[in-house]
């Protein structure tokens, strides 16, 4: 049985895989992520950005936003797994605690500046569940 602390931090990598997966889903299906502006969109598909002509504003826009989402659920899968299945090397590794942890506030950061408020509210959680985790561990 998985103790208070694996919980918590599966708890929080819940969240992050929800948001991940959800905006992955919102990427390639539906116009969730669609300017509202008309004409936008086609504006974004026939420009280019300045680093290259290889790509279209609109599908460098497609592509960050996946792989945003992948590396969320990245996130969320391993973070998940350590705490059940290897809870000894997760919370005996200073380097992972502190990356798991410096990986969401940056999220938090980002979200705040960046985003709207679900997915603020949602990675706050999901970071004060994560901490809970660690300072159960440290208990």
């Amino acid at each position: 049985m998985p103790g208070i602390a694996s919980l918590l931090v599966v708890a929080s990598a819940a969240i992050v895989l929800v948001l991940g997966t959800l905006h992955l889903l919102y990427t390639f299906r539906g116009n969730k992520l669609d300017p509202r502006e008309p004409g936008l969109r086609q504006a974004m598909e026939q420009s280019t950005p300045r680093i290259t002509r290889e790509t279209t504003v609109w599908r460098a826009w497609v592509g960050f936003n996946a792989t945003h989402s992948l590396g969320l659920m990245l996130f969320a899968l391993i973070y998940a797994y350590l705490a059940l299945a290897a809870p000894a090397l997760l919370f005996g590794s200073l380097f992972l605690q502190g990356l798991g942890l410096v990986l969401l506030t940056s999220y938090v950061v980002l979200a705040r500046r960046y985003f709207f408020s679900v997915p603020f509210r949602g990675i706050v959680l999901a970071t004060l569940l994560y901490a809970a985790g660690l300072a159960a561990a440290a208990a």
